[in-house]
């Protein structure tokens, strides 16, 4: 089967939907994505022995910098680069079919934000703007497509024309979205500190050696009293999926219900981690399916009873992505 019902992840209504569909995924990556299955059969997996999340591998992120999983038979039709430091190898998530990363994407937004057009969007994104190829710079083109504002727009470090849209939209009384990378921000607050009453502020991580690293809990502190606003909320997401969690403060994380956070043992990554400790995160994106949906990432977490979770930093020695911030 070349193609798979992708649709009805944006289906999903309770934990076992969740584990029937996971099942399929993994079928279905198991018997199309090459790269997938050879990673399988090293560990002695396969549809005959997997039965549960429990069973399911995870693929190492850095499959996706190495060989780029792609499902047999699938076109190309967009090839998403991380954003990397200056002479890294970067990921390529080769992207099969755009319409599913923007469901995922509507969806995901409409669960936890509302409509988007009820937002007017302003997206700070110097460093992934001056690429073709970010997932980041799609999502927010996406969003603005959907929001529909004239004021909608991007700025690349031109902070004080974002200044002025700002206090022109407060003055307006406009509900309007601010999104982000984190040094950008400092920099906004820094130099045009303001109170936002109207505007809510999300961050997606990323200092990129722009800055000294901070804690995410210093950042918020930072962007909290420069536009005196309660929360900061932020973004987890990554080139390699195709889809977003979302925090509204406090830096806790909630999935959709097509994505979910795992824990394994940062010693053993074979071996799964229990509710409430620290690990390193593994995440299931069902809207994935035609590259990898589960994937071994070097971000260092953990997952909460009620399946929210946090990010706490980086494994040791892993490269530096563009969402990394020190552990808290």
């Amino acid at each position: 089967m070349n193609n798979f019902p992708w649709q009805l992840a944006f289906g999903i209504g309770s934990s076992a939907d969740f584990q029937t569909m996971a099942l399929d995924v993994f079928a279905y990556q198991f018997e199309n994505v090459d790269i997938y299955q050879q990673y399988c059969n090293l560990l002695g997996k396969n549809t005959a022995n997997v039965h549960s999340l429990e069973d399911i591998p995870f693929m190492p992120i850095e499959f996706f910098r190495d060989h780029s999983p792609l499902a047999k038979g699938q076109p190309e039709e967009k090839v998403f680069r991380s954003s990397g430091t200056t002479g890294s190898i970067t990921s390529r998530h080769r992207v099969a079919r755009l319409d599913v990363y923007d469901v995922s994407l509507t969806n995901g937004f409409r669960l936890f934000y509302g409509e988007p057009s009820e937002y007017c969007i302003l997206a700070l994104l110097p460093s992934y703007l001056e690429r073709q190829d970010s997932s980041l710079v799609h999502m927010a083109s996406r969003l603005m497509q959907q929001s529909g504002h004239t004021d909608n727009g991007f700025f690349l470090y031109n902070y004080a024309e974002l200044a002025g849209k700002l206090k022109q939209l407060e003055r307006a009384g406009r509900k309007t979205l601010l999104l982000g990378v984190s040094f950008a921000l400092l920099d906004l607050a820094t130099n045009h500190p303001m109170p936002l009453k109207h505007t809510l502020i999300m961050e997606t991580g990323g200092m990129k050696g722009r800055r000294k690293e901070i804690t995410r809990q210093e950042l918020h502190a930072i962007l909290q009293d420069a536009f005196s606003v309660e929360h900061i909320h932020s973004e987890y997401g990554m080139t390699e999926l195709l889809s977003q969690a979302y925090s509204k403060g406090k830096g806790h994380y909630r999935c959709p219900p097509w994505m979910k956070i795992l824990t394994r043992d940062v010693y053993d990554p074979y071996a799964s981690q229990e509710s409430g400790k620290t690990g390193a995160l593994n995440v299931i994106d069902l809207a994935n399916v035609y590259s990898c949906s589960f994937i071994g990432t070097r971000d260092l977490g953990k997952v909460h009873p009620d399946g929210s979770f946090e990010v706490l930093g980086r494994i040791d020695h892993s490269d530096t992505r563009g969402c990394n911030l020190m552990v808290e």
